[in-house]
């Protein structure tokens, strides 16, 4: 057998033989933003454990996503009627899972019989609907999960303040007027009303769950649950449809409330897919201001405009503003020769030749941030140009740096001395100018848009 490459830690590699029992004879990195392996471990005996392995390289004590969190939902999930992936093992020396692998598909996005997709989510909607009535004293999961909330806003704000205290040193020296103002509209908009407290999935929806056939087989990815609102579950389907078109959420919604017995609410549905956006938009920032290791840039930067552009649209929806994207600048400025030829020769002599998918995807993000590099040395100066005059004019002030600017509206974001309407419509002026900039990323994901809600 030719030998298996990889760059897992120290150690790992041995640990996950040991837990499988056998020899490692496939492992191969998954396609996706979060580190995770598709590996086969064989016995002596020649059966094969087909496993999943996901490990977390710098784990960060007391975020409000973690792996160990993951495995133990899962643990705790077995024996109920929720698909959740088997544990076989975790190792705290490596902060690593070994899962079971399913064998059915996570596309659902890419299916054209668009009467089995609504199958399938109509499948979804049901699990979700049972993950819901679980009764959470049954579950062990306290110690993972920590307190309880004890009040609507508690419920709503407590997983975005862990997510702001995590990132608090990157956020003492970071300006975003539409993060401080996303932030402050959710605690300003904080339903009152919740149904019960449930074990919540915290980023569920299409493509975070396999299906084979007309079925779901498992829901993955549970690195987010929590003690929860119920439609903080709905909104999180929300986003994920955004991203991932399904056929659209038109009756989904009424057929969780008949499924689960819970009323479906739907400004807590709206302000829920905004609060995962914020919740989201945090350390997404914090990744394209300082992109660790092993990160793929040019997802994070598809991430952040579109999140910003999509979390404008969604408070919109949500007040009943109107907001109108601007016209663009010209293209007409020619692009870079060397930036050009350098994105061009990735593509051209290097990506043909290679064989390794993943090595694929990162030369082809390599060629997308070239890209989006020759649109900042051409467009940058020209819209911040335009976004200096417009904060000039809603702070009625004239400024002539954009930094100067941006900070002085953040001040009177704080301060609320603003009114939503006028405020809105230049965030979300600002986000679709964003987007556009960084088109080459956008392509990753692109035409994204809100599915109508019940």
């Amino acid at each position: 057998m030719s030998e298996i490459f990889h760059n897992l830690p120290h150690g790992l590699y041995e640990w996950v033989e040991q837990s499988g029992g056998g020899t490692i004879t496939r492992l191969e990195r998954h396609l996706a933003r979060r580190e995770a392996w598709v590996v086969d471990i064989t016995a002596p005996n020649g059966n094969v454990m087909e496993g999943f392995l996901r490990l977390d390289r710098h784990p960060v004590k007391g975020s409000a996503t973690s792996l160990y969190k993951e495995a133990m939902i899962c643990q705790a999930l077995e024996g109920t009627d929720i698909p959740a992936p088997k544990l076989y093992a975790w190792s705290d020396d490596h902060c690593a899972a070994l899962l079971a692998r399913d064998g059915g598909r996570a596309d659902i996005d890419k299916l054209e019989d668009t009467a089995r997709q609504r199958a399938i989510m109509q499948d979804f909607i049901k699990i979700i609907a049972r993950l819901h009535r679980l009764n959470t004293d049954t579950l062990g999961l306290d110690e993972v999960l920590g307190a309880r909330p004890q009040t609507a806003a508690e419920l709503a704000l407590g997983d975005l303040d862990l997510q702001l205290r995590n990132f608090k040193g990157f956020l003492a020296n970071y300006t975003d007027p539409l993060m401080t103002y996303a932030i402050q509209w959710l605690r300003r908009h904080v339903p009152q009303e919740v149904p019960q407290m449930a074990l919540v999935q915290g980023d569920t929806g299409p493509v975070n769950f396999m299906f084979q056939k007309n079925k779901v087989s498992v829901v993955v990815d549970w690195e987010w649950g929590h003690w929860g609102d119920p439609m903080e579950d709905l909104g999180n389907i929300c986003v994920r449809e955004f991203w991932n078109p399904s056929g659209g959420l038109d009756g989904l919604f009424k057929l969780y409330e008949q499924e689960s017995g819970l009323p479906y609410q739907r400004f807590s549905a709206q302000y829920y897919r905004i609060q995962q956006n914020v919740r989201g938009m945090v350390p997404i920032h914090a990744v394209c201001a300082r992109p660790p290791e092993q990160e793929p840039l040019a997802w994070y930067l598809c991430y952040r405009y579109v999140t910003d552009r999509a979390t404008c649209e969604g408070i919109a929806d949500a007040m009943g503003i109107r907001i109108e994207c601007p016209e663009m600048p010209t293209t007409t400025v020619p692009a870079d020769l060397l930036v050009s030829s350098a994105a061009d020769s990735l593509r051209r002599d290097v990506l043909p030749r290679l064989d390794n998918a993943f090595a694929r995807s990162r030369t082809q993000d390599a060629a997308r941030l070239i890209e989006c590099l020759d649109r900042r040395l051409r467009f940058s100066a020209t819209l911040d140009n335009t976004e200096r005059e417009e904060i000039g004019v809603l702070l009625r002030h004239r400024f002539t740096d954009v930094s100067q600017a941006r900070q002085a509206l953040v001040t009177a974001i704080d301060a609320r001395t603003l009114d939503d309407e006028p405020l809105l419509q230049y965030l979300a002026r600002k986000a679709y100018r964003d987007e556009w900039l960084y088109a080459p990323a956008v392509e990753l994901y692109p035409n994204r848009q809100w599915s109508a809600l019940d």
